[in-house]
Formats: C-alpha cells, structure tokens, sequence
C-alpha cells in the first residue's frame, strides 16, 4: 500500500468502535432470536463479520499489528426462504475427478464395448469399429454412459479416477418443472436460499479441522435438519 493511501490511527479507532457496536447488536440479535433461523441474527452475523474484517485490515495496515481472532468465511447457508413443507426436491451434485490413469480408463471403457459395440458415443468417428483407442473423451462418455454416478464414484480407483471436491444439495420448490424445460441449463436456477440440507465432502476439511476423524464429510443442514 502507498503512503498515500495509509490509513490514519482516526480510522482504526472508528474501525474498532464500528466493532464494538457490531459486537453488541450481535448479541442482543442472538438475545432476542425469535427461532432457529432468525435472518436478524443472521444480518448481525454478517455485521460483524464484516465490521471485524475491516478492523483487522486497517490495523494491519497501520500499525502493522493483527487481531487473536480467525475472521469467519461467507460459507455458511443464507437464510432459507422456501416453502415450510416442500412437497417437490431437486437434488444437485457436483463430483469432480482427476484421470490419473488414463491406460485404466482406456481398458475398462473397452471391456464395456466389448460386450456393447453400441456404447461407443454417436459422435464418435470410430463408432461400429468396436474400439475406444485412446481418445479420453470417449473412454469417458463410454463409462458415464454406462454406469450410474454413484457407482463411478465408489469405483473411481478402477476406472484410472482419483475423487476431487464433491458437493450435494437438496433444494425445494414450488412446483415440478415441465418435462425437458431445464435441461438446457440444469444448474442455472440453483438457489441456495432453498436449500433444505447440504453434504460437502473435500479433503480440506481434513486440513482445518481434527474433527473429521472419521472421514473428509462436511454436513451443512438446512431449516429441515440432516435427511
């Protein structure tokens, strides 16, 4: 940062009182919480998130100094604005995956086509010719084609796969959309204030955190609980 664009200890001073004000409304937000998922406690929360932030920054920058306390991540869900009692889900997954052996993925989409000539993708120029080869995106479409997305996920090492981040939500909605009418764009409507639950599984968590003993699995439920 220039000198010229140096905070002034005026600014750190109203930083820390725009802290402290934000510290009370907080807690006079979760003394006042009318239910579990009060949005006025949600807007507290992110007050002071923000408030605490904009401390750390000026002091840092002043005085070269920081604060004791970890600044929490805008990852938690927004306040959940659906129906009370869904009776229709969408279910998004996102799974991702590295080809770490690629000579696998070729062997195994092959047997696949051995016994189904038929499997090898419609665009594909060798389609009939009863080989996959070496071309990656038609070992793939061959085996996605072919087994369903759990049983690639629970086989992944036999496929030449190794498994990246992977997030589940189960949103609600109002009424269940017309047949074809969001294939185009399946994920554009994703909206995470009608989130019911959410499961996130990713190796990070193992990082942060002694409290994922027993697995990389991070559960972030919704107004409705785990389900």
């Amino acid at each position: 940062m220039s000198d010229a664009a140096q905070p002034s200890a005026v600014e750190v001073r109203a930083a820390v009182q725009a802290l402290k004000a934000a510290l009370d409304r907080h807690l006079d937000a979760v003394e006042r919480r009318s239910g579990e998922d009060d949005p006025a406690v949600y807007a507290a929360f992110n007050e002071l998130a923000i408030a605490a932030e904009q401390y750390d920054e000026l002091l840092y920058d002043t005085h070269d100094e920081v604060t004791p306390f970890e600044i929490p991540g805008d990852d938690s869900l927004p306040p959940y604005i659906g129906p009370e009692e869904p009776s229709v889900l969408s279910v998004l997954i996102r799974r991702d995956y590295t080809v770490t052996e690629p000579e696998r993925l070729f062997s195994q989409a092959q047997r696949v086509v051995d016994l189904d000539p038929d499997a090898v993708d419609d665009r594909d120029p060798r389609e009939g010719t009863g080989e996959v080869g070496d071309d990656i995106h038609t070992a793939l479409g061959v085996l996605f084609g072919e087994y369903e997305p759990d049983e690639i996920a629970s086989r992944h090492e036999e496929f030449g796969l190794e498994e990246g981040d992977s997030t589940l939500w189960v949103t609600a909605a109002e009424e269940p959309g017309e047949p074809g009418e969001w294939l185009d764009a399946p994920f554009e409507q994703a909206d995470p204030e009608l989130i019911i639950c959410r499961f996130d599984v990713s190796t990070v968590f193992d990082e942060e955190s002694d409290d994922y003993e027993e697995g990389p699995e991070d559960v972030v439920p919704g107004p409705f609980g785990r389900l």
